[in-house]
C-alpha cells in the first residue's frame, strides 16, 4: 500500500515511474490487500485526500470516535474522545482490500506511471550513477535501469541487503490472530485496547463485512497460544475472546475468517542507501498494537514524493546522495518517535514484574485525567516531526 501510494503521488512530478508488483492487486494471494484492516489516522486520511481516493474510500471507513484502553482484571483505563479534542474523528478504519483497489484503479488511469505486474526482482546492482534491476516476468526476464530504486518490499527487503544496509531485528515472540467479529451492539466509533493475560486485544469499528455489527479483532498472543486459538472452532473461538475481552462491546455473535502473522519490530539502520530508499516495512515493521505502522510509512512516502517532485522540477537528480540524505534528515525525528513510542507501549505492557502493573494502572488513570495528555496524544497521528509535508496537509503536488 505504501509503494502504490508513493508512485501515485509521483504520477504528476515529471519523472518517469516504473512500480513492480509480484503479485495483482485483485489475487486472492495478494498479501497486502488481505482480511486485514488499516487504522488511518487524520495525517493519511489528508494524503489520501490529496491524491484523489479518499472519496471513494470514505463510504468504506468506520470512523473512530473515541478510544476506551484497559488493562484487563486491573483497574487501569484511560479513555480519549475526538469531539474533546474538537476532531471529527481520531482516526479511521478502513479494509486493506478497499485501500488497494482504489489505489490501483486510479494508478491504471495515471500518466508517466508504468505498472510490471506480475513481475519479481531477481536481482539488484547499485551503482554510483544509476541502479540495474532484473525482473523475471511472465514473458521471460527484462533489466531496468533508473536514477532512483524505492523499496517497499516488506521487511525481508532484497533492495535493503542489496544496499548494504542492516537492520536490527527484536522478536516480539507473538502472533498477530486477525479476524471480523460480530457482535449485537453498534460498535458506536469506539476502539478498544485491553490489555490481557492472553495478550493484547484491539476491536476496531467496521463497516463493509456485511449486515450487523462488525468490528476488526487484532489478537496478539505466544505463538503457541495463538495457533491454539486457531485451532478452535469458531464458537469456541468466540467464547474465549469473551471471556478475556468482556461485556463492553456486547455479546460475539459471529466470526469471520482468521489470518496469522508473526510480530517482530524489524528496523533498518538508514533509511537510505546508494541509489535507493526504504519506506514501508523495508524500513521499519511494527508491532500493530498502536496502529501506526501504516500511517508512518504513509508519512515518509508524502515526504519523499514532495522531495523527489521538487528535485524534479529543478532539473536534479533524484538518486543523488545529498538528495537522499536530505529526505533521511527530514524524517528521523518522526521515524525514531514513532518507533519508541510503539515498543515502549508493547514492552510496558507485557511486563509482569511485580508491582509494574500498579504503576501502569496509575499512569492510565492519570492520563485519563489530564486533558493536555489527550490533546498530545491526538496528535500522534500526524507524526512526530515537527514539519509536515503538503500531502499530510491535504495539499495536491
Amino acid at each position: 500500500m505504501v509503494g502504490a501510494s508513493l508512485a501515485l503521488a509521483l504520477s504528476r512530478s515529471g519523472l518517469s515511474v516504473v512500480l513492480i508488483e509480484a503479485t495483482a492487486p485483485d489475487s486472492a494471494a495478494q498479501p497486502s490487500f488481505d482480511e486485514r484492516t488499516t487504522a488511518l489516522g487524520n495525517g493519511s486520511r489528508r494524503v489520501f485526500e490529496a491524491l484523489g481516493v479518499w472519496d471513494a474510500l470514505q463510504a468504506e471507513a468506520a470512523p473512530i470516535r473515541s478510544i476506551h484502553v484497559s488493562d484487563a482484571q486491573r483497574f487501569g483505563f484511560a479513555r480519549v474522545d475526538a469531539a474533546e479534542l474538537g476532531l471529527q474523528a481520531l482516526g479511521f478504519v478502513v479494509a486493506n482490500r478497499a485501500i488497494g483497489r482504489e489505489l490501483w484503479s486510479a494508478l491504471r488511469q495515471a500518466q508517466r506511471v508504468t505498472l510490471r505486474m506480475p513481475a519479481r526482482v531477481m536481482a539488484v546492482e547499485l551503482g554510483a550513477d544509476c541502479a540495474s534491476l532484473r525482473l523475471q516476468e511472465d514473458s521471460g526476464e527484462l533489466r531496468l535501469q533508473a536514477r532512483l530504486v524505492v523499496a517497499a518490499d516488506g521487511a525481508q527487503s532484497l533492495v535493503r541487503a542489496a544496499a548494504g544496509i542492516s537492520a536490527q531485528i527484536h522478536d516480539y515472540e507473538q502472533t498477530a490472530i486477525v479476524a471480523a467479529l460480530r457482535t449485537d451492539q453498534p460498535d458506536a466509533g469506539i476502539a478498544y485496547e485491553r490489555f490481557t493475560q492472553a495478550g493484547p486485544m484491539a476491536l476496531l469499528p467496521l463497516r463493509g463485512a456485511g449486515a450487523g455489527h462488525w468490528h476488526t479483532l487484532v489478537w496478539a498472543a505466544a505463538p503457541a497460544d495463538a495457533q491454539a486459538l486457531l485451532a478452535l472452532t469458531p464458537q469456541q473461538f468466540l467464547a474465549r475472546w469473551q471471556q478475556m475481552f468482556g461485556w463492553r462491546a456486547g455479546r460475539a455473535l459471529q466470526l469471520g475468517h482468521r489470518g496469522a502473522y508473526p510480530l517482530s519490530l524489524v528496523r533498518a539502520a538508514t533509511a537510505v542507501g546508494p541509489r535507493a530508499v526504504l519506506l514501508g516495512n523495508a524500513a521499519q515493521a511494527m508491532h500493530p498494537v498502536a496502529g501506526q505502522g501504516f500511517n508512518l510509512g504513509l508519512r515518509d512516502a508524502a515526504d519523499l514524493a514532495e522531495l523527489l517532485s521538487e528535485v524534479a522540477r529543478s532539473g536534479g537528480d533524484v538518486g543523488e546522495a545529498l538528495v537522499l540524505q536530505r529526505y533521511a534528515a527530514q524524517r528521523v525525528a518522526d521515524r525514531d518517535g514513532v518507533v519508541r513510542f510503539t515498543d515502549a507501549l508493547v514492552r510496558v505492557f507485557a511486563d509482569r514484574r511485580p508491582g509494574v502493573g500498579v504503576l501502569r494502572d496509575l499512569g492510565l488513570l492519570a492520563f485519563d485525567l489530564l486533558p493536555p495528555a489527550k490533546r498530545v496524544l491526538g496528535r500522534v497521528s500526524l507524526g512526530f516531526g515537527g514539519r509536515r509535508s503538503a500531502l499530510t496537509r491535504g495539499v495536491p503536488l
